[in-house]
Protein backbone atom coordinates (compact mmCIF):
# COMPACT_ATOMS: atom_id res chain seq x y z
CA UNK A 1 0.00 0.00 0.00
CA UNK A 2 1.36 3.42 -1.00
CA UNK A 3 1.60 6.55 1.10
CA UNK A 4 -1.36 8.85 1.54
CA UNK A 5 -1.02 12.23 -0.12
CA UNK A 6 -0.47 13.90 3.26
CA UNK A 7 2.34 11.50 4.16
CA UNK A 8 3.85 11.92 0.71
CA UNK A 9 3.87 15.72 1.00
CA UNK A 10 5.71 15.50 4.34
CA UNK A 11 8.11 12.98 2.81
CA UNK A 12 8.85 15.32 -0.10
CA UNK A 13 9.54 18.18 2.31
CA UNK A 14 11.98 16.02 4.27
CA UNK A 15 13.67 14.86 1.07
CA UNK A 16 14.12 18.44 -0.06
CA UNK A 17 15.54 19.41 3.32
CA UNK A 18 18.17 16.66 3.21
CA UNK A 19 19.08 16.59 -0.50
CA UNK A 20 19.89 19.35 -2.95
CA UNK A 21 19.25 18.21 -6.53
CA UNK A 22 16.03 16.23 -6.67
CA UNK A 23 14.05 16.55 -9.90
CA UNK A 24 10.53 15.28 -10.51
CA UNK A 25 11.73 11.93 -11.84
CA UNK A 26 13.86 11.25 -8.77
CA UNK A 27 11.10 12.35 -6.39
CA UNK A 28 8.63 10.11 -8.23
CA UNK A 29 11.02 7.16 -7.81
CA UNK A 30 11.48 7.84 -4.10
CA UNK A 31 7.74 8.18 -3.48
CA UNK A 32 6.60 5.38 -5.76
CA UNK A 33 4.28 7.59 -7.86
CA UNK A 34 4.28 9.14 -11.33
CA UNK A 35 6.01 12.39 -12.22
CA UNK A 36 2.57 13.90 -12.87
CA UNK A 37 1.66 13.21 -9.22
CA UNK A 38 4.89 14.92 -8.11
CA UNK A 39 4.06 18.04 -10.14
CA UNK A 40 0.64 18.18 -8.47
CA UNK A 41 2.31 17.68 -5.07
CA UNK A 42 4.72 20.58 -5.70
CA UNK A 43 1.74 22.79 -6.57
CA UNK A 44 -0.05 21.71 -3.38
CA UNK A 45 3.00 22.53 -1.28
CA UNK A 46 3.40 25.94 -2.92
CA UNK A 47 -0.28 26.72 -2.31
CA UNK A 48 0.33 25.83 1.36
CA UNK A 49 3.06 28.54 1.43
CA UNK A 50 5.94 26.06 1.54
CA UNK A 51 8.80 28.01 -0.12
CA UNK A 52 9.88 25.70 -2.99
CA UNK A 53 11.83 26.80 -6.08
CA UNK A 54 13.61 25.01 -8.92
CA UNK A 55 17.32 25.38 -9.61
CA UNK A 56 18.88 22.23 -11.08
CA UNK A 57 16.39 20.35 -8.93
CA UNK A 58 13.70 21.32 -6.45
CA UNK A 59 14.87 23.14 -3.33
CA UNK A 60 13.43 24.75 -0.22
CA UNK A 61 13.99 28.50 0.01
CA UNK A 62 13.90 28.19 3.78
CA UNK A 63 13.27 25.45 6.32
CA UNK A 64 12.74 27.72 9.28
CA UNK A 65 9.10 26.65 9.42
CA UNK A 66 10.30 23.20 10.54
CA UNK A 67 12.86 23.56 13.33
CA UNK A 68 15.50 20.79 13.51
CA UNK A 69 15.28 18.14 16.17
CA UNK A 70 18.03 18.22 18.72
CA UNK A 71 19.76 14.99 17.64
CA UNK A 72 23.31 14.71 18.87
CA UNK A 73 25.81 13.16 16.46
CA UNK A 74 25.82 9.95 18.53
CA UNK A 75 22.01 9.78 18.49
CA UNK A 76 21.96 10.34 14.74
CA UNK A 77 24.60 7.63 14.18
CA UNK A 78 22.67 5.16 16.31
CA UNK A 79 19.42 5.82 14.44
CA UNK A 80 21.15 5.57 11.07
CA UNK A 81 22.73 2.22 11.94
CA UNK A 82 19.43 0.85 13.25
CA UNK A 83 17.52 1.90 10.14
CA UNK A 84 20.11 0.71 7.63
CA UNK A 85 20.59 -2.69 9.27
CA UNK A 86 16.93 -3.49 9.96
CA UNK A 87 15.67 -6.72 8.34
CA UNK A 88 12.32 -4.92 8.00
CA UNK A 89 13.79 -3.43 4.82
CA UNK A 90 13.07 -6.78 3.18
CA UNK A 91 9.33 -6.53 3.77
CA UNK A 92 7.03 -4.81 1.33
CA UNK A 93 5.26 -2.86 4.06
CA UNK A 94 8.22 -1.41 5.93
CA UNK A 95 10.73 -0.91 3.11
CA UNK A 96 9.24 2.46 2.16
CA UNK A 97 8.54 3.38 5.80
CA UNK A 98 12.22 2.96 6.69
CA UNK A 99 13.16 5.26 3.81
CA UNK A 100 10.69 7.86 5.04
CA UNK A 101 12.02 7.70 8.59
CA UNK A 102 15.60 8.02 7.40
CA UNK A 103 14.71 11.04 5.29
CA UNK A 104 13.08 12.68 8.32
CA UNK A 105 16.10 11.96 10.48
CA UNK A 106 18.46 13.40 7.86
CA UNK A 107 16.29 16.48 7.52
CA UNK A 108 15.85 17.19 11.22
CA UNK A 109 19.48 17.69 12.18
CA UNK A 110 21.18 20.70 13.66
CA UNK A 111 23.85 22.37 11.58
CA UNK A 112 26.54 21.20 14.01
CA UNK A 113 25.49 17.56 13.56
CA UNK A 114 25.38 17.99 9.77
CA UNK A 115 28.87 19.45 9.77
CA UNK A 116 30.27 16.61 11.88
CA UNK A 117 28.51 14.02 9.72
CA UNK A 118 30.34 15.28 6.63
CA UNK A 119 33.80 14.77 8.14
CA UNK A 120 33.33 11.82 10.49
CA UNK A 121 34.56 8.40 9.28
CA UNK A 122 32.29 5.36 9.31
CA UNK A 123 33.37 3.56 12.47
CA UNK A 124 30.62 0.97 12.87
CA UNK A 125 28.67 -1.24 10.49
CA UNK A 126 25.93 -3.68 11.44
CA UNK A 127 25.02 -6.54 9.12
CA UNK A 128 22.18 -8.84 10.20
CA UNK A 129 22.45 -12.03 8.18
CA UNK A 130 19.15 -12.96 6.58
CA UNK A 131 18.07 -15.94 4.50
CA UNK A 132 14.69 -14.37 3.75
CA UNK A 133 13.39 -14.54 0.19
CA UNK A 134 12.65 -10.86 -0.45
CA UNK A 135 9.98 -11.61 -3.06
CA UNK A 136 7.87 -13.84 -0.82
CA UNK A 137 8.46 -11.69 2.27
CA UNK A 138 7.16 -8.66 0.39
CA UNK A 139 4.22 -10.70 -0.86
CA UNK A 140 2.98 -12.09 2.47
CA UNK A 141 4.37 -10.04 5.39
CA UNK A 142 1.80 -7.25 5.18
CA UNK A 143 -1.12 -9.67 4.91
CA UNK A 144 0.00 -11.64 7.95
CA UNK A 145 0.44 -8.46 9.98
CA UNK A 146 -2.98 -7.17 8.91
CA UNK A 147 -4.61 -10.44 9.97
CA UNK A 148 -2.88 -10.21 13.37
CA UNK A 149 -4.16 -6.68 13.88
CA UNK A 150 -7.71 -7.63 12.82
CA UNK A 151 -7.67 -10.96 14.71
CA UNK A 152 -8.72 -12.64 11.48
CA UNK A 153 -8.06 -16.28 10.56
CA UNK A 154 -5.79 -17.15 7.63
CA UNK A 155 -6.28 -19.85 5.00
CA UNK A 156 -2.78 -20.85 4.05
CA UNK A 157 -0.83 -23.19 1.78
CA UNK A 158 2.54 -23.74 3.41
CA UNK A 159 5.71 -25.53 2.26
CA UNK A 160 6.99 -27.70 5.11
CA UNK A 161 10.37 -29.39 5.26
CA UNK A 162 8.88 -32.72 6.42
CA UNK A 163 5.66 -33.06 4.40
CA UNK A 164 5.87 -30.67 1.46
CA UNK A 165 2.89 -28.46 0.65
CA UNK A 166 0.13 -28.53 3.27
CA UNK A 167 -3.04 -26.53 3.83
CA UNK A 168 -3.70 -24.93 7.20
CA UNK A 169 -6.26 -22.63 8.79
CA UNK A 170 -4.44 -20.64 11.46
CA UNK A 171 -5.01 -17.87 14.00
CA UNK A 172 -1.93 -15.56 13.77
CA UNK A 173 -0.57 -13.93 16.94
CA UNK A 174 2.74 -12.17 16.19
CA UNK A 175 5.68 -11.95 13.77
CA UNK A 176 9.31 -12.25 14.89
CA UNK A 177 12.68 -12.01 13.16
CA UNK A 178 14.63 -14.80 14.78
CA UNK A 179 17.78 -16.48 13.63
CA UNK A 180 17.95 -15.42 9.99
CA UNK A 181 14.33 -15.04 8.89
CA UNK A 182 10.83 -13.76 9.65
CA UNK A 183 8.46 -16.20 11.36
CA UNK A 184 4.91 -15.86 12.62
CA UNK A 185 3.41 -17.76 15.50
CA UNK A 186 -0.15 -18.96 15.04
CA UNK A 187 -2.65 -21.39 16.51
CA UNK A 188 -3.13 -24.20 13.98
CA UNK A 189 -6.71 -25.45 13.78
CA UNK A 190 -5.58 -28.82 12.40
CA UNK A 191 -2.91 -29.52 15.02
CA UNK A 192 -4.90 -27.90 17.82
CA UNK A 193 -1.75 -26.20 19.05
CA UNK A 194 0.56 -23.27 18.41
CA UNK A 195 3.04 -23.56 15.55
CA UNK A 196 5.82 -21.40 14.13
CA UNK A 197 5.66 -20.64 10.39
CA UNK A 198 8.39 -19.08 8.26
CA UNK A 199 6.96 -16.21 6.20
CA UNK A 200 8.82 -17.02 2.99
CA UNK A 201 7.60 -20.63 3.00
CA UNK A 202 4.02 -19.46 2.52
CA UNK A 203 2.81 -20.32 -0.98
CA UNK A 204 -0.71 -18.94 -0.80
CA UNK A 205 -2.48 -16.84 1.80
CA UNK A 206 -5.96 -15.40 2.19
CA UNK A 207 -7.64 -13.73 5.14
CA UNK A 208 -11.00 -15.31 5.93
CA UNK A 209 -14.07 -13.52 7.20
CA UNK A 210 -13.80 -15.41 10.49
CA UNK A 211 -12.37 -13.63 13.52
CA UNK A 212 -10.79 -15.33 16.51
CA UNK A 213 -10.37 -14.43 20.19
CA UNK A 214 -6.75 -14.21 21.32
CA UNK A 215 -5.57 -16.35 24.20
CA UNK A 216 -4.22 -14.01 26.85
CA UNK A 217 -1.23 -16.10 27.95
CA UNK A 218 0.56 -16.05 24.56
CA UNK A 219 3.23 -13.35 24.34
CA UNK A 220 6.10 -12.71 21.96
CA UNK A 221 8.24 -11.79 24.98
CA UNK A 222 8.03 -15.26 26.55
CA UNK A 223 6.94 -17.65 23.80
CA UNK A 224 10.47 -18.82 22.91
CA UNK A 225 11.83 -18.94 26.47
CA UNK A 226 12.21 -22.72 26.54
CA UNK A 227 13.32 -23.13 22.93
CA UNK A 228 16.91 -23.37 21.76
CA UNK A 229 16.10 -21.11 18.83
CA UNK A 230 12.59 -21.48 17.43
CA UNK A 231 10.87 -24.77 17.87
CA UNK A 232 9.05 -26.34 20.76
CA UNK A 233 8.98 -29.80 22.32
CA UNK A 234 9.09 -31.57 25.65
CA UNK A 235 11.51 -30.02 28.19
CA UNK A 236 14.72 -32.03 28.47
CA UNK A 237 18.01 -31.39 30.22
CA UNK A 238 20.99 -31.51 27.86
CA UNK A 239 24.51 -31.87 29.26
CA UNK A 240 27.55 -31.71 26.97
CA UNK A 241 31.26 -31.95 27.76
CA UNK A 242 33.41 -29.85 25.45
CA UNK A 243 37.16 -30.24 25.08
CA UNK A 244 40.02 -28.52 23.27
CA UNK A 245 39.19 -25.56 21.07
CA UNK A 246 35.42 -26.14 21.47
CA UNK A 247 35.71 -25.73 25.25
CA UNK A 248 37.39 -22.35 24.82
CA UNK A 249 34.74 -21.25 22.31
CA UNK A 250 31.88 -22.20 24.62
CA UNK A 251 33.50 -20.47 27.60
CA UNK A 252 34.05 -17.29 25.61
CA UNK A 253 30.48 -16.77 24.43
CA UNK A 254 26.84 -16.93 25.48
CA UNK A 255 24.54 -19.13 23.42
CA UNK A 256 21.36 -19.13 25.48
CA UNK A 257 20.22 -17.04 28.43
CA UNK A 258 19.34 -20.17 30.45
CA UNK A 259 22.66 -21.97 29.92
CA UNK A 260 24.97 -23.13 32.70
CA UNK A 261 28.70 -23.33 31.95
CA UNK A 262 31.22 -25.00 34.29
CA UNK A 263 34.97 -25.05 33.71
CA UNK A 264 36.57 -28.32 34.78
CA UNK A 265 40.09 -28.84 36.11
CA UNK A 266 41.10 -31.07 33.18
CA UNK A 267 40.63 -28.38 30.54
CA UNK A 268 37.12 -29.47 29.57
CA UNK A 269 33.91 -27.47 29.93
CA UNK A 270 30.52 -28.83 30.96
CA UNK A 271 27.56 -27.14 29.30
CA UNK A 272 24.06 -27.69 30.74
CA UNK A 273 20.67 -26.39 29.66
CA UNK A 274 17.02 -27.35 29.89
CA UNK A 275 15.52 -26.88 26.45
CA UNK A 276 12.24 -27.74 24.71
CA UNK A 277 13.13 -30.43 22.21
CA UNK A 278 16.61 -31.46 21.05
CA UNK A 279 16.52 -31.14 17.26
CA UNK A 280 17.91 -27.60 17.10
CA UNK A 281 20.49 -27.91 19.86
CA UNK A 282 21.65 -31.23 18.35
CA UNK A 283 22.66 -29.44 15.14
CA UNK A 284 24.58 -26.87 17.19
CA UNK A 285 26.44 -29.59 19.12
CA UNK A 286 27.29 -31.47 15.92
CA UNK A 287 29.04 -28.36 14.64
CA UNK A 288 31.78 -28.94 17.24
CA UNK A 289 32.54 -32.42 15.92
CA UNK A 290 34.56 -34.81 18.09
CA UNK A 291 35.26 -32.08 20.67
CA UNK A 292 31.66 -32.36 21.97
CA UNK A 293 30.45 -35.36 23.97
CA UNK A 294 26.78 -35.60 24.91
CA UNK A 295 26.39 -36.83 28.48
CA UNK A 296 22.62 -36.41 28.83
CA UNK A 297 20.00 -37.31 27.77
CA UNK A 298 20.83 -40.89 26.94
CA UNK A 299 18.56 -40.82 23.86
CA UNK A 300 20.53 -37.95 22.33
CA UNK A 301 23.84 -39.65 23.14
CA UNK A 302 22.62 -42.79 21.33
CA UNK A 303 21.45 -40.68 18.39
CA UNK A 304 24.94 -39.15 18.08
CA UNK A 305 26.53 -42.60 18.20
CA UNK A 306 24.24 -43.65 15.35
CA UNK A 307 25.11 -40.53 13.37
CA UNK A 308 28.80 -41.28 13.89
CA UNK A 309 28.41 -44.81 12.55
CA UNK A 310 26.50 -43.60 9.49
CA UNK A 311 29.09 -40.89 8.77
CA UNK A 312 31.92 -43.41 9.09
CA UNK A 313 30.13 -45.74 6.67
CA UNK A 314 29.45 -42.97 4.14
CA UNK A 315 33.00 -41.62 4.23
CA UNK A 316 34.52 -45.09 4.08
CA UNK A 317 32.58 -45.73 0.88
CA UNK A 318 33.67 -42.43 -0.63
CA UNK A 319 37.30 -43.27 0.18
CA UNK A 320 37.09 -46.59 -1.72
CA UNK A 321 35.91 -45.08 -5.00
Amino acid sequence: MGMTKYDRLLYIINLLRSRRTLNAARLAEECGVTERSIYRDIISLSEANIPIYYDNGYKLASDNFLPPLNFSFEEYTCLKLALESSPLEQTGKYKSVLKQVQAKVEACLSQATKDRRRTAPDTTRVEIESTVSRKTAEQWYGQVEAAINDQRCLDMDYETIEHGLVHRVVEPYFIVFRGHAFYFVAYCRLRQDFRTFRVDRVRHLAASQEHFVRQKDISADTYFDGSWRLYDGEPVEVIVRFSGYAARVVEAGTYHRNERVETNGDGTTTYSITVNGTDEIARWILGFGAEAEVLEPRELREEFRSIGRRMEHIHSQRGDT
